[in-house]
């Protein structure tokens, strides 16, 4: 199953938004289309569609080229949108293109333009020489429909089927016979020392319509092609159903090449990570309202049976139906490893703040994807000055022990002590291989500088403040012997527990990871920053009440390990991300030689690290919560 593009759900939730508050965050306002018979105002909603192209580039090669330096149909209007200066240092050279329609108007086989290439024209040669070169060093359209990379997906082996940001211009058959790059995929491509060229793409555009009542009013979510090599025998009405379109390697006789598009609009039906949300809302509000509800009156009415009469077989039956009120002696018994826990929700603390201030500003277009490096560098700066939140709140949870300076150092050096030795042995392979990628010397030194001169004295401070407030009392008393904890079922014992709490919450991302990953490892442009600040909304919430529903069953087991279990719960997930990861490098890149594989895995452990502390503490933090407001309102003798 193809994966259905992202954007759908931020357009949706920026619908909602609209409709209540007619507000967009600045530069993320959705563009509506209509028909052009539709009652729709021309000034809310547009019917024509622009297809942008943009460069073309290669793995192959180092150099891209613009739209125009091959010998493409072009646009008689040609308008360049408006380029930053990052756009122009990195070569994005965005155009219209020849390739318009109208919405909802479906076209079957339409012509843009024929190229004709004499062999007695120098100038002809050349631009088929170009042309051919471009082919076989595989270069790549990159084309644009409403700010969406228009995708190329194709089945691979084990029926895979693989989706690419763009598609190729060509490809060739060697003179072997060997077909290379995109020619693997069609057996008419068999000619040897013959490159065929893509001169035909079947585009579809799904989209999602805002009114049902009249279908006005729609949003693009996605769009998708499929190119074809079609040697068009007539090239005024084309049919588009003939053979594949040869250029032998050899110029020897003129040549036409007739490019041609059908398009089709297809409606985007999406059930998606929200629903996944809504699902789990649903079932924690049923426990908090119904279950809950039901077992603080009868465990209350327990309480008061000395002076309300009440009969015995109605207290054995309340106490029966629900155990989490015979562990309140035990629920806040401090866990082991205390300590450990503590520095981890400190720096979960730290990520989580870190993380929504830096998806804010990028979603308000303060950190511009334009810009290269903005997001890292804004990330490095939050991250040093909340030291203080680290300090706070590992010091907070952890002032029972009364040891201050401990955990102020374990908090400064343990997190940030794995991240800089995995950081610090990726960065010298790196200048082992003599990458450009290596950071500097004096940039690593910058960076110590930032950590002992900013980020350890402000931990400090965090930690003597958090030390000063006045302890977390439980609202029930723990008693001196633990109770023993009954015989567990296999769905409530630890393990099992732990390795379902993961799956609900990566759920909701593993869609978008496709996109960071590629935007990291494929040299791809990353823009959905308002779409990943809702995955990131949603992520937080999956992860509380997935853990908040867990915690409540195990406490309903009578198991009052819920300290670590529920920050390993929700801290699976990572584990998953691992997986994925594993499973994208295998399936997705093509990395050749040990040096990029340790790399590769060596970052990846970086990411995993800090997203398995990040959703660890999202899950303890909802589960605490969950936990001291249910045993508040108990009346506990």
């Amino acid at each position: 199953m193809k994966p259905l593009n992202p954007r759908f759900i931020f357009l949706l939730s920026l619908t909602v938004v609209s409709s209540s508050f007619g507000f967009y965050l600045p530069g993320l306002a959705p563009v509506s289309f209509c028909e052009q018979n539709s009652k729709g105002d021309a000034e809310e909603c547009q019917t024509e569609i622009q297809l942008f192209v943009n460069r073309l580039d290669s793995v192959e090669s180092v150099l891209p080229y613009e739209y125009d330096a091959f010998d493409f149909c072009k646009d008689t209007d040609e308008n360049r949108p408006s380029e930053n200066l990052g756009q122009v240092l990195f070569g994005e050279r965005i155009e219209t293109s020849p390739y318009k329609f109208s919405f909802k108007a479906d076209k079957a086989c339409v012509k843009v333009c024929t190229k004709s290439y004499d062999t007695g024209s120098r100038e002809d040669k050349l631009k088929l020489d170009f042309l051919k070169k471009g082919m076989e060093l595989n270069y790549q359209h990159h084309w644009i429909v409403d700010n969406m990379p228009v995708t190329w997906c194709y089945i691979v082996e084990d029926n895979q089927k693989v989706c690419n940001p763009g598609f190729p211009i060509g490809c060739l058959v060697n003179q072997e016979g060997k077909p290379k790059d995109a020619c693997v995929i069609n057996a008419d491509f068999n000619k040897k020392n013959t490159y065929y060229v893509f001169n035909h793409v079947d585009i579809t555009i799904h989209y999602h319509s805002g009114d049902e009542t009249n279908g006005m009013h729609a949003r693009l979510v996605a769009a998708t092609l499929e190119p074809r090599s079609i040697k068009h025998s007539n090239d005024e009405n084309p049919t588009c159903e003939e053979t594949p379109m040869d250029i032998p390697a050899d110029f020897k006789s003129n040549l036409k090449v007739t490019y041609t598009y059908s398009v089709t609009f297809k409606v985007s039906f999406i059930m998606n990570s929200l629903v996944i949300v809504l699902f789990l809302s649903g079932m924690v509000a049923m426990i908090m309202l119904r279950t809950l509800h039901k077992d603080i009156a009868r465990y209350n009415q327990m309480d008061q049976a000395d002076w309300v009469k009440i009969p015995p077989a109605a207290n054995e039956e309340a106490q029966e139906e629900s155990g989490w009120k015979q562990v309140h002696g035990d629920v806040f018994r401090p866990p082991r490893m205390g300590m450990l826990l503590s520095v981890f929700l400190g720096q979960g603390t730290q990520v989580f703040i870190m993380t929504f201030i830096t998806l804010f500003l990028a979603c308000l277009g303060f950190l511009s994807p334009a810009n290269r490096g903005a997001l890292m560098t804004c990330a490095v700066v939050l991250w040093v000055l909340l030291g203080t939140s680290a300090g706070y709140v590992s010091a907070r949870l952890y002032k029972r022990t009364k040891l201050c300076m401990p955990v102020c150092s374990f908090s400064m050096l343990c997190f940030c002590r794995i991240v800089f030795v995995d950081f610090f042995l990726m960065n010298l392979i790196l200048w082992v291989e003599g990458s450009s990628a290596a950071v500097p010397f004096g940039t690593l030194v910058a960076i110590l500088a930032l950590w002992f001169g900013i980020s350890v004295p402000l931990t400090f401070v965090g930690a003597f403040f958090g030390f000063k407030k006045p302890g977390i009392e439980p609202p029930v008393q723990t008693n001196q012997i633990p109770r023993q904890i009954p015989q567990q079922s296999f769905f409530t014992k630890p393990v099992p527990g732990i390795i379902m709490g993961g799956i609900l919450p990566f759920g909701c991302i593993f869609i978008q990871l496709f996109f960071i990953l590629n935007s990291i490892w494929s040299h791809q442009m990353y823009y959905m920053f308002g779409f990943l600040f809702l995955v990131f909304i949603i992520l937080v919430i999956t992860c509380s009440e997935a853990t908040v529903l867990l915690c409540y069953f195990h406490l309903c087991a009578e198991d009052y390990h819920w300290w670590w279990r529920s920050f390993l719960t929700s801290g699976f997930t990572a584990v998953y991300l691992f997986v994925y990861a594993v499973h994208y490098f295998f399936s997705k890149l093509q990395i050749i030689g040990a040096a990029s594989t340790i790399l590769y895995f060596g970052y990846t452990l970086i990411m995993v690290l800090i997203f398995f502390i990040f959703t660890g503490t999202m899950g303890f933090f909802s589960c605490f919560w969950f936990v001291n407001k249910i045993y508040s309102v108990l009346k506990v003798d």
